[in-house]
């Protein structure tokens, strides 16, 4: 059985979290993260993709580690956005990593998060962004109270032979840009 890329919005450390207890997945993430303490060492032992993006290749080996992993029935989760933002839209999506899906023939599952507080507005305790330290990111959300995420898997986009990745990156984008509407 094929995997499934999931394209995820990011909003914060906390959506790896989410996002895995519900769908256990393989992220991608910075090649320095492996570094940090403590995460980096959870991270590798969850089945973590570093890429390193300073590394001209480093693009085409991790599409090749992905593909595998696709193709070995796993679930591989990517940020797109390539970055968080503060949840209250999309930011534009990067297309490259998306080949790995069709080059495994594996479907592309748009997935969206936002954060709620008590008042069932977005929760702005839960960004993680800019210049934001994690031990100020942890503090605010530690200190809020009522916070609730709601998860949105949408329909698959197949991503067989002759698809394009920047038609299924627009795809997947449109469809989850419509979450935000309200």
């Amino acid at each position: 059985q094929r995997g499934v890329l999931m394209l995820c919005n990011h909003v914060s450390w906390l959506d790896i979290f989410v996002i895995d207890a519900i769908a256990p997945a393989r992220f991608i993430a910075k090649a320095d993260i492996r570094g940090w303490p403590l995460i980096g060492a959870l991270c590798a032992g969850n089945g973590t993709l570093f890429i390193d993006r300073g590394r001209r290749h480093a693009v085409h080996a991790m599409l090749q580690q992905m593909a595998r992993a696709l193709t070995d029935g796993d679930r591989v989760a990517v940020f797109p956005e390539g970055t968080t933002g503060d949840g209250s839209t999309l930011l534009p999506f990067h297309a490259n990593l998306v080949q790995a899906a069709i080059t495994a023939q594996a479907p592309v599952l748009p997935v969206v998060l936002r954060y709620r507080d008590a008042r069932g507005v977005r929760a702005r305790a839960v960004e993680f962004i800019g210049d934001d330290t994690f031990a100020r990111s942890l503090w605010r959300v530690l200190g809020a109270r009522g916070l609730s995420v709601d998860l949105h898997v949408l329909a698959p986009i197949a991503a067989g032979p002759g698809a394009n990745r920047h038609a299924l990156t627009e795809r997947a984008h449109a469809a989850m840009l419509a979450m935000f509407d309200d």
